[in-house]
């Protein structure tokens, strides 16, 4: 029986550079930065939540991925297509004008939705979060 979501993916143009934005952006911590053979194992994860790690994950060829994919995979991050997930916050306005004065950059201001007050911002990478302030 599946008990928990332990680690998510994150595609990344370059892992030194990802792992500055999500430390010293984002505040998170690093879980693990192991070396592999050729391989750098890299997880971050939110400071308040030890159960989780967000892979920092090099676009690479590997032996899932071949090299047709790598460049497919590359083009659409750089692209800004990857919607990686939704970080959650107690104060949507104030962590936004926070992370802004850290580099941040925001597709959205904080916005009224339904389900509470959101805002949208890339990675380093392009990918891009939504930062929420649930109802």
């Amino acid at each position: 029986m599946i008990q928990r979501l332990s680690h998510g993916v994150v595609y990344v143009a370059d892992q030194d550079r990802a792992k500055a934005f999500y430390t010293e952006k984002l505040g998170f911590e690093v879980r693990s930065d192991d070396k592999n053979g050729g391989f750098r194992w890299l997880t971050v994860g939110p400071a308040g939540q030890a159960d989780f790690q967000l892979v920092l994950m090099p676009i690479v060829a590997s032996p899932l991925v071949d090299d047709e994919s790598v460049h497919m995979i590359r083009a659409l991050v750089e692209k800004g297509v990857f919607g990686v997930g939704v970080l959650q916050c107690d104060d949507c306005r104030a962590t936004y004008e926070d992370l802004r004065r850290r580099g941040v950059e925001f597709l959205s201001e904080p916005t009224e939705r339904s389900y509470g007050l959101e805002a949208v911002f890339r990675d380093d990478s392009g990918n891009f979060f939504t930062l929420c302030q649930s109802r």
